[in-house]
């Protein structure tokens, strides 16, 4: 039998033996091989002993199968491509809008200020922080928190001493006072206008003016 299958892979231009062959197309391997594989097989095979059916259906089987996986892997592709060209359409059209997210940054316009939400787990003060590319504090306020849940909170832009400060990206923080005088560090949420858009490996990004890039999962609200 070792003949006949020497011959049969010769016939094929695939070398002497079934393991060189393996060996030469492991990558190549593919529909069209495997099917002349098989014919070559049945033209060799011994006529005293031919080839069980079982064994036959089994080869069949498998031709099914690596036709069916091939089918499959050209659907997955083109499902993969439309999505990401869905997603960057529906990206498309938050170019120009407002988005809510978290971050420990805000982008000062050229004129106007900026904005964004705290979550106060109970009455008391928020008091912010904002701070410069150095790290040194420029401007402290305080929001009272009647309730637990949304703080909204506001920055006209000036520093301390009520001067206008230059466009840029700032530093800020916050702390939760309660009436016991416990104290708590919160998340800031801040507003940023979305720049462009961009398709990752792992989803769609925004890029926001002064603020960078931001997966689009982190929006939680848009403008």
């Amino acid at each position: 039998m070792s003949t006949i299958a020497n011959d049969v892979y010769s016939s094929l231009g695939l070398g002497g033996t079934p393991a060189a062959a393996a060996g030469k197309k492991a990558e190549s391997l593919g529909q069209a091989d495997f099917l002349r594989l098989m014919t070559e097989q049945l033209k060799h095979q011994d006529p005293l002993n031919p080839m069980e059916n079982s064994a036959f259906l089994g080869q069949l089987a498998q031709f099914s199968t690596v036709q069916g996986i091939q089918s499959l892997n050209a659907s997955v592709d083109g499902f993969a491509g439309a999505m990401a060209s869905d997603q960057l359409l529906r990206g498309a059209t938050m170019i120009g809008r407002e988005v809510l997210l978290p971050s420990s940054k805000v982008a000062l316009p050229a004129e106007g200020g900026t904005s964004g939400i705290v979550a106060a787990p109970a009455p008391g003060l928020v008091t912010f922080e904002v701070t410069d590319a150095n790290g040194q504090p420029v401007r402290q306020f305080t929001v009272p928190a009647t309730a637990a849940g949304e703080v909204p909170f506001a920055w006209d832009g000036t520093d301390a001493f009520g001067q206008r400060l230059p466009e840029g990206t700032y530093g800020i923080t916050a702390k939760h006072v309660t009436e016991s005088g416990a104290t708590t560090s919160l998340s800031t949420y801040v507003r940023g206008k979305v720049e462009s858009v961009s398709v990752g490996a792992d989803g769609l990004y925004l890029d926001l003016e002064g603020l960078g890039t931001a997966p689009l999962d982190y929006v939680l609200r848009v403008g």
